[in-house]
């Protein structure tokens, strides 16, 4: 009698298949929940942009990942891809301005936009930066409201050569406005529009509604803004990468023009105007 206890090699049933494993092709869409198959991160699509996928997990943390990776959806291998365009037709950039057929890069013009800080200009790049390529407008930083008058003598606005400028909380009575009065009654004031929004920061420009909001938090003057809206969304805000990773979440949610409050999106189409608009 023989024993065929081991005549079946479980090693040999252990092996891995040949050859790569075979993914289903899956259009990205927001609120797709799935999972990175290397670090296991699970979350849901919250933004996509220049090849890197963001996803947002349950407690609201936001990771990116290359769309090249690996994902997994049910345990399923799959892979991600842009979902495919709709019947040729004249497509819409994010600022909802039709887009320009491609074409190579434009030598930028002289005239400039100015933004108080790197949080406006992310933003500003994100909705309407295809319009900025293709008028050739460069976005420069201030680095704060106080620096404008400096900035402006080095520029040196002149009739072909303006400076649009962004600031936050332009309300009667700020600091800002102060600001802006002085420049207007200066040498530059000629060549120079000054526009803002009534915000304290660029962040509540963001519709609230966008990030699960009714409205923005009020924070005490004695708090720092944006540490206090992060405390009072129970984000982490002990340092300035917290900060980074909040503005990041917020500005994932922003797709275009429209998820934006008016009173920013009138005020920046006003300045890609005063800068391209030839003088008469």
């Amino acid at each position: 009698m023989f024993d065929d206890r081991y005549d079946l090699d479980p090693v040999a049933r252990m092996r891995p298949r040949r050859g790569a494993v075979q993914r289903r092709e899956v259009p990205l869409a927001k609120g797709l929940v799935v999972e990175h198959s290397e670090t296991e991160w699970c979350g849901a699509v919250v933004g996509v942009r220049e090849g890197i996928v963001q996803l947002e997990d349950f407690r609201g943390k936001v990771r990116a990942f290359p769309l090249a990776d690996g994902f997994l959806i049910d345990g399923e291998p799959v892979r991600l891809v842009m979902p495919k365009r709709g019947p040729a037709g004249r497509q819409r950039t994010a600022s909802g301005s039709f887009a320009a057929a491609p074409q190579p890069a434009r030598v930028a013009m002289p005239s400039r936009i100015f933004v108080e800080g790197k949080h406006d200009a992310e933003l500003v790049e994100q909705v309407w930066g295809a319009d900025l390529r293709a008028e050739g407008v460069v976005v420069e930083l201030l680095q704060g409201a106080d620096n404008l008058a400096q900035v402006l003598d080095v520029f040196g606005p002149a009739r072909d050569r303006r400076a649009g400028v962004l600031l936050d909380h332009l309300v009667p009575g700020s600091k800002e406005s102060r600001i802006a009065d002085a420049i207007g009654r200066g040498p530059h004031g000629a060549h120079v529009l000054i526009v803002g929004h009534p915000f304290v920061d660029i962040w509540q420009a963001v519709k609230p509604e966008r990030v699960g909001l009714a409205s923005w938090p009020t924070i005490p003057r004695s708090i720092e803004w944006k540490t206090g809206i992060c405390r009072a969304l129970g984000w982490p805000s002990d340092d300035p990468a917290d900060i980074a990773e909040a503005w990041a979440r917020i500005r994932g949610r922003v797709r275009h023009f429209r998820d934006l409050e008016p009173e920013l999106v009138g005020r920046v189409e006003h300045l890609i105007d005063f800068v391209t608009v030839p003088p008469g």
